[in-house]
């Protein structure tokens, strides 16, 4: 009898390793786009595997959202527009792939491509408030600050309460010399959310525009404490070194 049990093992173990062998796409697409973005180096990797063995616009997505991570900023916006040009997807996927690619041409500084990807993208899915957020902010990089204002207010008509448009429509009104509407936004945006370092930075730099040097340092180092490793904490320290304070 032994010999018959050794002889069905492998026809009974075959079935199970074949399904170990099967890729799940909605999983692949999910784990590939993960990692991507954490590791870009090994998503990229993931992504030409991936590729290799059939994974198409997926995985073709994931490899460009890799070469975000690794700095090719201008390949990965053309193929992120290619495949959104392309895409059988949703006008959603469609729209994400344009944000994504808009994104990277800010990261290249190429702000009016940026922009023109992102309207491409409005077309798709209009006064979606993520993409407006990314319009605004595009804006206030090619120092259109009356365009994001603008931007940012029709946003906040929709959603009175969204602190991330609060803070850049309060930085916008700065760059605009209109610190009492700053501050006005940068006061609601502290109500609703008491600690938000982006908020506590802003502040800041308004109150050493008001030569309020005491309450500007405080609120600068509320964001390093806060969240030291930050973008946020690292201009809260240049802020600081510009008023001659030594932070480590």
């Amino acid at each position: 009898m032994k010999p018959r049990v050794i002889l069905l093992l492998p026809l009974l173990l075959a079935p199970f390793a074949a399904k170990a062998e099967v890729i799940n796409p909605k999983q692949e697409y999910r784990a590939c786009l993960h990692l991507a973005r954490s590791k870009p180096e090994d998503g990229w990797e993931e992504a030409i595997a991936w590729g290799s063995l059939g994974g198409g616009e997926p995985a073709r997505h994931c490899a460009a959202v890799a070469l975000i991570g690794l700095g090719k900023y201008e390949e990965a916006a053309r193929r992120l527009e290619a495949l959104a040009n392309q895409s059988h997807g949703t006008n959603g996927l469609r729209a994400e792939m344009l944000a994504q690619a808009a994104q990277s041409w800010l990261q290249a500084g190429q702000t009016e491509k940026a922009l023109a990807d992102l309207d491409t993208a409005l077309g798709l899915v209009p006064n979606h408030p993520d993409l407006l957020v990314d319009k605004a902010v595009a804006y206030a990089q090619a120092a259109h600050y009356k365009e994001a204002v603008e931007v940012l207010t029709a946003l906040l008509k929709v959603q009175p309460n969204r602190v991330e448009a609060m803070v850049l429509r309060a930085s916008a009104y700065r760059y605009l010399d209109k610190l009492d509407l700053a501050k006005e936004d940068i006061a609601r945006a502290l109500v609703l959310e008491p600690d938000v370092p982006d908020a506590l930075l802003e502040r800041g730099m308004i109150r050493r525009l008001e030569d309020n040097t005491t309450g500007a340092r405080a609120d600068w180092m509320k964001v390093i404490n806060a969240v030291p490793e930050s973008a946020a904490a690292d201009a809260a320290r240049r802020n600081l070194e510009l008023m001659d304070v030594k932070v480590k």
